[in-house]
């Protein structure tokens, strides 16, 4: 057993206060929650959203991932208005024309800093109560209904009481602690799409001399053995370096450890390279928290997105999001820029995306929105992008908050009232 104590069960018990109660209560708070709290919101409904971090956007903020990929017009209102902000904010580079698959307009950079601010202010500007540093850490059922979610900050473990609960979390932790189904990874081996670690570095006049210290680590002397690394422009003086981490599971706290302990030392050996070998004018400056996850758990929901409905295009009559980014599912079998179809293959239609994706199969008050919901792996692999995910937030945001204002659930709602919704909210949907 290699010195591990075989697995043991502690029976535990604890009365918990509830000291929060909301119409919806968003667990997550990446750039999915937020829309989908913003959204809630809108329709009147009281909202609490929880996130473990000091500040909202997930990826997009706490893990640098400082750029927009795919469509940034037509997502809908609340996107509409983080854009708008960063714009006032300067913090945004110009959008260039509709997404092309691997064209100019694949990508738009911004200031993920900035962003965290924007966030927060978006928030509290639509009402949201927000509990940062706060974990999530279970639920109490009665039946297939979520009753009160118990969080953990700062206070110590309290309970939050809701009537419709939000999963963003990406990992889908609400579903799994109600287990309710979910899956993860490709159908053979459950391997998941790779992630990747952002660091920023600050590009100095004159040569700079090595950072890593002799001895350390295993540093790269020679191009072909690069990982998979993006730089991508951080402002005036600034760079921002992407390189691919595979071979972990994100759902296993030993191997998410061990993640970000890989991460971290093979970064400093591809900048070892830049410094040394290309000699670039690069000095280390910081980098991201939290390395940006493309995949964990997804929920299993009323409707599974596949491979086949995107490649297609396919609509449908209760779709509420639409997706235009490429089938972009590097393979987590290497640290390469290897991906698990060809580049014929990667190029997608514009394609629908429908309700019954974010309405968890086996619970009655549980939605989910973001890289957690109901998609097979391919499917995923596309949708996941944050511009989708704004789409899909802002989509069980309203559903949520129909069921506040009407005391329905989620399967009592008419889902061509969601999607006149979302239309009204200037979403575009029409996939052909």
């Amino acid at each position: 057993m290699n010195g591990i104590p075989p697995a043991q069960e502690i029976i535990w018990s604890k009365n918990v206060a509830v000291r929060y109660e909301a119409d919806v209560a968003v667990i997550g708070g990446g750039i999915a929650g937020v829309c989908a709290a913003c959204a809630a919101a809108r329709e009147q409904a009281s909202v609490v959203l929880v996130d473990r971090f000091a500040v909202a956007g997930g990826n997009a903020t706490v893990a640098g991932v400082g750029n927009w990929s795919g469509e940034t017009r037509g997502q809908g209102a609340i996107f509409d208005e983080i854009i708008a902000m960063q714009e006032a904010w300067n913090a945004i580079a110009p959008y260039v024309g509709p997404y092309r698959h691997f064209g100019p307009s694949s990508n738009r950079a911004f200031d993920h800093e900035i962003l965290a601010v924007i966030l927060q202010e978006l928030l509290l500007r639509h009402g949201v109560r927000l509990l940062f540093h706060t974990h999530f850490v279970d639920v109490r059922l009665s039946g297939s209904r979520i009753c009160e979610a118990l969080v953990c900050g700062q206070s110590g473990l309290e309970g939050l009481r809701a009537n419709v609960f939000i999963d963003c979390t990406g990992e889908a932790q609400v579903a799994r602690a109600a287990d309710f189904a979910t899956m993860k990874g490709r159908a053979s081996d459950g391997r998941q799409l790779p992630p990747s670690l952002v660091c920023f570095v600050r590009e100095l006049s004159g040569e700079v001399a090595a950072q890593l210290a002799d001895g350390w680590f295993e540093p790269v002397r020679h191009v072909d053995d690069l990982p998979m690394t993006s730089v991508w422009p951080n402002g005036p003086g600034s760079k921002a370096l992407k390189i691919k981490v595979p071979g972990f599971d994100s759902t296993d706290t030993e191997s998410m450890t061990a993640l970000e302990i890989r991460a971290r030392r093979r970064l400093f050996e591809v900048l070892d390279y830049y410094q040394r070998v290309e000699k670039r004018p690069w000095r280390f400056d910081h980098c991201s928290p939290m390395i940006g996850l493309r995949e964990g758990r997804r929920v299993i929901g009323d409707y599974v997105l596949t491979v086949e409905d995107v490649k297609a295009g396919r609509c449908f009559d209760d779709a509420i999001a639409r997706g235009v980014f490429c089938l972009d599912g590097m393979s987590p079998d290497d640290e390469k820029r290897t991906y698990m179809l060809s580049k014929e293959e990667q190029a997608v239609p514009p394609y629908e995306i429908p309700l019954r994706c974010l309405i968890a199969r086996d619970g009655s008050n549980l939605l989910m929105a973001g890289r957690c919901f109901s998609a097979d792996q391919h499917a995923l692999s596309s949708a996941r992008v944050m511009t989708t995910c704004a789409m899909l937030g802002q989509a069980a945001g309203i559903l949520a908050g129909l069921c506040a204002q009407n005391r329905w659930e989620p399967r009592d709602v008419d889902s061509r009232e969601v999607r006149r919704l979302v239309e009204r909210y200037g979403a575009r949907l029409a996939a052909i």
